[in-house]
C-alpha cells in the first residue's frame, strides 16, 4: 500500500510533536527512540524512515523554531532600522522561538550548527542555508555585499558562538548572552563597512591612478 504525502507529513508530524513533548519532560538522553516510536503511534522501525538519529530530530525542531523566528523577523522589521539593530531582532526572534529547546540544544550544536560541519548533513546544511539567506537579504538592504563568501562566514562564526554561549548562560533572562549579542554584532557590522570602505578605495585607485 502506498503511503500518501498527506501521511508522510502528519506522521513526521506526530514524532516532532512527540520529541518535544518527551524531550522537555524526560530530557534529551534518557529518552530513547523506542520512547519516541511509541509515543508518536508508529513502529520503531518507521521512526528511524524518517529521522536516522534523535539529533536529527532535534535538528528539524530548530529549524522549524528558527523559520518561525525568520517570520517573526520580516513581519516587524522596522524600515528605519539600521543594520546592527536588524541582524539583531533577528537573531533574538530566532533565540525567543529555541527557548523551549534550550535545554537539549546542546547535542547538536555541533553538528548542526558548527561551520567545521557545513554539508555534512543535508538537515543542519538546509538550516544554515536558510537562516544565511536571510541575513544576505538584510544586508542587501543595507546596500552590503550579500554574496561575499567571507562575511557570510565570519556572521555564520559568530551566531554559532553566540549560541554556543546562549545554551549555557544561567544569567538572568540570558542577559549575558545579549551583551555578547551586540558586541558581535557590532564587529561584524564594523569590519562589514571596513571591508566594503577597503574595496571602493581600491577601486578608485584603479580607476584613477596616481599621475
Amino acid at each position: 500500500m502506498r503511503i500518501t504525502r498527506e501521511a508522510r507529513q502528519a506522521t513526521r508530524r506526530g514524532i516532532l510533536d512527540a520529541a518535544r513533548r518527551l524531550f522537555a519532560e524526560q530530557g534529551f538522553e534518557p529518552t530513547t527512540t523506542r520512547d519516541l516510536a511509541r509515543t508518536a503511534g508508529i513502529a520503531a522501525g518507521t521512526l528511524f524512515n524518517y529521522f536516522p538519529t534523535k539529533e536529527a530530530i532535534v535538528t528539524a525542531l530548530a529549524s522549524e523554531a528558527l523559520a518561525r523566528g525568520r517570520s517573526d523577523f520580516e513581519g516587524r522589521r522596522r524600515e528605519q532600522a539600521s543594520l546592527e539593530e536588524d541582524l539583531f531582532a533577528h537573531v533574538a526572534a530566532g533565540l525567543r522561538r529555541l527557548r523551549p529547546l534550550r535545554k537539549f540544544l546542546q547535542p547538536v550544536l555541533e553538528a548542526a550548527f558548527s561551520p567545521a560541519s557545513a554539508g555534512a548533513d543535508d538537515a543542519g546544511a538546509a538550516l544554515r542555508s536558510e537562516h544565511l539567506e536571510c541575513v544576505g537579504r538584510v544586508l542587501a538592504a543595507h546596500g552590503m555585499d550579500a554574496s561575499s563568501p567571507l562575511a557570510l562566514q565570519l556572521y555564520w562564526t559568530l551566531y554559532t558562538g553566540v549560541l554556543g554561549f546562549w545554551v549555557a548562560d544561567r544569567s538572568p533572562k540570558q542577559e549575558d548572552t545579549l551583551a555578547l549579542l551586540d558586541q558581535s554584532i557590532a564587529m561584524f557590522a564594523a569590519w562589514l563597512r571596513g571591508s566594503s570602505s577597503a574595496v571602493a578605495g581600491n577601486g578608485d585607485h584603479n580607476t584613477h591612478p596616481n599621475p
